[in-house]
């Protein structure tokens, strides 16, 4: 499911009063506020972490800048640190998905907005949204397998390893959230514009050209924001696929085409790779990666807070009637529609064709025995330490998170000013939005290096815990923002304190949407393969559960399928990559059907859609 990390639209929940102090009573509600907030503390620590790891990387040795970004020689036994040709091809596979994502994800918005009824329109976006519910690391073993093929027999290229297959790749992916935040603001036009657009005689495609893409422009814009940010932020399905190769810039403006069919590397795939290994904890070249993750960072969040900024505080211009050549109005009425619809069917047809792909390569995973058996060998026997490893990932990472999101949730709902609120749901959003690998770069050195963990189960799970906050919390806040006032004004009618109204009102209220929140999350979770390699994983040698923190890694599915897959030439380890992924794709769709049972039973709403 396509989750939007997107600012609700509502205004911040009621300002709180201060707790009392000196009783009881006063000792309890320090209690509760320094709960809640401590959620809130863990928002801004991920973030003083991050930019902390990155900023004393740099500090750590000489970063030549000015290389940085116009140099293309990357040589750490030169000492030559040149970032261009990765800074190029993270902006070629990113213009690549969105020139192939944009005009498909629109057309389906608008299909599902203003074409279908909804008794079609939501099970259909579901449809489109489980994509979003495949793991990174099942796109890009599909990428292995599909993508790279036809790339080799497009292009005449050897193994199908180029940026156009990343691009495409990252086409695929990031489509679910561009239709999801079009459809919402799609959805926000008021059905008066469109009233009085039909009552002039205008046509649907005049309707929507006219009266509804003026008023929805703004949001259908932050959509591929988001999506962008996601692309940028991508690494283990774009690190499977495009070839990581060093120094490949086009020699010519004739040359970008032809430099689309060979291999390259990103920002992201660089750091996914094993020199964050090499590099060690401090010198020019961890400064020079740092440099790259610096860069990295900064274009992400750009794009994400650009994004979540982009449906609000504009106002669009009022609808205009435009009509066409009357003797053209219903032949291009009807092909729009039938393009709209086209392009409405693509997503759903790549869903079945995926499912399709996993279910006749990945048949191992039908067998019990695959669930029930330890691995053997380099690609034997079955997965149950991966899935067990998965499973305690999950569990660790959920305990964490929950009071973590839950508490900067009631913060952002209940206590904060309205400006206050829009600035802790930006860095929010912004921690939701940072690339998976950074997390990881900064788990390795936090707590398996200075700490002296070494690979640890425990570590893998703090390092996903910024992954399912921020969607624990917003949407806790949103759920704080549709609360009826009368429930607010009762409750403090009849005396209660504010850490009182929090206990009987607000946490009743919003543990609904709030677990939903946490599935969605770990529905996410579930499929990180970069923060885990790190921190976390091995292929074999870690036993089923581990006995201790220290130097007691674990298997993980995304990790072993990740490491299978990199052994493409052996049918065994591919069988074995293509069930742990249909293994992995069913855990995650079993957390997101969950949400929506949940979502259904307690809220009481028939919605198909999270």
């Amino acid at each position: 499911m396509g989750l939007t990390l997107e600012r609700p639209a509502q205004a911040p929940g009621p300002t709180l009063p201060r707790p009392s102090s000196g009783s009881g009573r006063g000792s309890r509600a320090r209690w509760v506020w320094g709960w809640a907030y401590s959620g809130i503390l863990s928002v801004l620590l991920t973030l003083a972490v991050l930019l902390g790891y990155l900023v004393t990387g740099i500090a750590s040795g000489t970063v030549d800048w000015a290389a940085l970004f116009t140099s293309s020689t990357w040589n750490p036994g030169t000492l030559a640190f040149g970032g261009l040709a990765m800074i190029y091809g993270s902006a070629a596979v990113c213009v690549l998905a969105l020139v192939l994502a944009v005009p498909i994800g629109w057309a389906a918005a608008i299909a599902l907005s203003e074409y279908l009824p909804p008794r079609l329109a939501k099970p259909l976006r579901l449809s489109i949204e489980l994509l979003a519910a495949v793991p990174s690391i099942v796109y890009g073993l599909i990428g292995i397998m599909v993508i790279r093929p036809f790339v080799a027999d497009l292009g005449d290229v050897p193994g199908g390893d180029s940026l156009l297959a990343a691009g495409i790749v990252l086409a695929v992916m990031i489509t679910p959230t561009i239709v999801a935040v079009s459809v919402d603001a799609l959805a926000a036009v008021p059905g008066r514009y469109r009233e009085a657009a039909y009552s002039l005689g205008l046509t649907r495609r005049e309707v929507v050209r006219s009266a509804v893409l003026p008023q929805a422009r703004s949001g259908m814009r932050a959509g591929v924001l988001l999506g962008l940010a996601r692309a940028l932020g991508e690494a283990i399905a774009v690190f499977m696929v495009i070839g990581r190769a060093d120094g490949r810039l086009p020699e010519s403006l004739g040359d970008i085409f032809a430099s689309l069919v060979r291999p390259g590397q990103t920002l992201t795939t660089k750091l996914a790779g094993p020199e964050p290994m090499l590099a060690g904890t401090s010198g020019p070249y961890f400064a020079a990666l740092c440099g790259l993750g610096v860069i990295l960072l900064a274009l992400v969040a750009v794009a994400t807070v650009w994004g979540t900024r982009g449906s609000t505080g504009r106002t669009a211009r009022a609808p205009r009637a435009r009509r066409s050549s009357a003797w053209l109005r219903t032949p291009k009425d009807r092909v729009t529609t039938v393009v709209r619809l086209g392009a409405l069917l693509l997503p759903g047809a790549l869903l079945v064709g995926m499912l399709g792909i996993l279910l006749a390569r990945g048949g191992a995973a039908l067998n019990p025995v695959f669930w029930f058996s330890p691995s053997e060998g380099a690609a034997g026997g079955g997965i149950r330490d991966q899935i067990l490893g998965t499973l305690l990932l999950l569990a660790t990472t959920a305990l964490i998170a929950l009071p973590l999101g839950y508490g900067a949730g009631i913060v952002i709902g209940t206590r904060a000013s309205a400006k206050t609120a829009r600035v802790l749901e930006t860095l929010t959003v912004a921690i939701g939005g940072t690339p998976t690998i950074l997390l990881g770069l900064a788990g390795y050195v936090l707590f398996c290096t200075t700490m002296g963990w070494g690979r640890s189960w425990l570590a893998g799970a703090v390092v996903l815990v910024p992954v399912v906050v921020p969607v624990v919390a917003l949407t806790t806040a949103g759920r704080i923002r549709s609360m009826p006032a009368e429930i607010t004004e009762a409750a403090f009618a009849l005396g209660l304190t504010s850490s009182q109204y929090v206990r009987s009102v607000v946490i009743p209220y919003t543990w609904p949407a709030t677990l939903t929140g946490l599935l969605l999350g770990l529905a996410r979770a579930a499929g990180e393969t970069a923060p885990l390699i790190f921190t976390a994983t091995v292929f074999f040698g870690a036993p089923a559960l581990p006995t201790g923190v220290v130097n007691a890694p674990v298997q993980a599915l995304p990790t072993h399928i990740f490491t299978l897959s990199q052994d493409s030439g052996a049918p065994e380890a591919i069988a074995q990559a293509w069930g742990s992924a249909l293994v992995l794709v069913l855990i995650t769709a079993g957390l997101l059907s969950l949400a929506v049972l949940l979502r259904n039973r307690f809220e009481g709403a028939r919605r198909w859609t999270t």
